[in-house]
């Protein structure tokens, strides 16, 4: 500038909003290079806060949904059920039928007497019996034989695996196949693993019966259907807390596909059990070394998050049988499109039962190591 020259004013050229205000050369409040330090200090005081904040929340969410912890166990066999010494190890039940089925149980002898149960190297069969009809004498006018057998080993905890080859069907029958103390039921608990009446065509019903104090609203991973939650024997007419399976999994759809294995881990993070089509059997199991962390999610899950399961399931049998009619079936055969009513067709229709009856390969028990 030269002296005495007085310079023309001219405006600030900005594309920047701010420019027509006249600070278009301050620095952007929204540049973090720019912040001071008071803006830095409070930014970590809200980070602060909201870790704080979502801690106890995420806690809090952990524990309104906990789930137990099923850490891998090794087992180890310890017990094989098969062969022709497969009857040997268990009771015969006998008399009257705590169930109410209009059924005769009877023993061993009688048993083998009728082809009732018998066993080769490669299965057991147990079934009803087919050969009494309405002008025979004795008749089945006060029930028809059948078998009912329990194992004289007992257990606490385990893995136990079933082949299954073919499950009973056919109106008024109600074939189990189940866990439980039968001399302090319902205290130790039971543990239904295959179950079902009439024609089986609602699939495999696992359940639990117990005391008090064992619930199953809680978070559960499993591919069946669940049904009552609450496992108290005095609640719901004995409904206990079953899971449904498949059709396919009992009954002619099940024993037409060549049966399967039935596994039941029970132990006290909780009782788990998974069915595997016969083509689709794990190597594990089939190699001798089952470990359940590989098998994926089970078809039945009862957690021990309400219930304590060592409390509630102790000094347990397997237990076999099939009876006729029943609590369970006279509940619901008017519904099941079977004809006339249940005790006639145990009195005098011998032909609606050559279905009834279980075919079995080896039991295997494992136990923890």
């Amino acid at each position: 500038m030269k002296l005495g020259v007085v310079s023309e004013s001219r405006p600030v050229q900005s594309s920047h909003p701010s420019a027509q205000y006249g600070y278009a050369d301050e620095p952007s409040r929204w540049n973090p290079r720019y912040w001071r330090k008071r803006v830095w200090a409070g930014i970590a005081v809200a980070i602060v806060i909201i870790i704080v904040i979502a801690v106890p929340v995420a806690v809090t969410q952990t524990r309104s949904d906990p789930y137990p912890n099923y850490v891998p166990l090794n087992y180890s066999l310890v017990e094989t059920y098969e062969g022709e010494s497969f009857f040997d190890n268990w009771d015969y039940f006998t008399g009257y039928d705590p169930t109410h089925g209009f059924v005769h149980y009877v023993p061993r002898e009688h048993a083998q007497q009728l082809n009732l149960t018998y066993a080769s190297e490669t299965a057991a069969v147990l079934k009803v019996d087919t050969s009494v009809g309405p002008n025979d004498e004795p008749n089945a006018s006060t029930g028809r034989f059948s078998v009912r057998v329990t194992s004289r080993n007992t257990y606490h905890e385990g893995l136990f695996i079933f082949d299954v080859r073919h499950t009973p069907y056919g109106c008024a029958t109600w074939p189990a196949l189940w866990l439980s103390d039968p001399y302090n039921w319902p205290d130790n608990g039971e543990i239904d693993i295959m179950e079902a009446i009439n024609q089986a065509d609602d699939g495999n019903q696992m359940t639990l019966h117990t005391t008090s104090g064992c619930r199953m609203n809680v978070r559960r991973e499993q591919t069946g259907e669940g049904l009552q939650s609450n496992c108290d024997h005095a609640e719901n007419q004995n409904a206990g807390c079953g899971v449904r399976g498949p059709e396919e999994s009992f009954g002619p759809r099940f024993n037409d596909n060549g049966g399967g294995i039935m596994a039941l881990e029970w132990r006290d993070a909780g009782i788990r059990m998974w069915q595997f089509a016969r083509d689709a059997i794990p190597a594990d199991i089939t190699g001798g070394n089952p470990s359940p962390s590989t098998w994926g999610t089970a078809a039945s899950d009862f957690p021990s998050t309400r219930c304590d399961v060592g409390s509630h399931f102790r000094n347990s049998s397997i237990i076999i049988n099939i009876t006729l009619c029943g609590d369970l079936v006279y509940a619901a055969y008017g519904d099941s499109g079977c004809p006339s009513n249940c005790t006639d067709i145990v009195s005098n229709h011998p032909e609606v039962f050559t279905q009834a009856y279980w075919e079995l390969g080896p039991i295997q028990v494992y136990q923890a190591a």
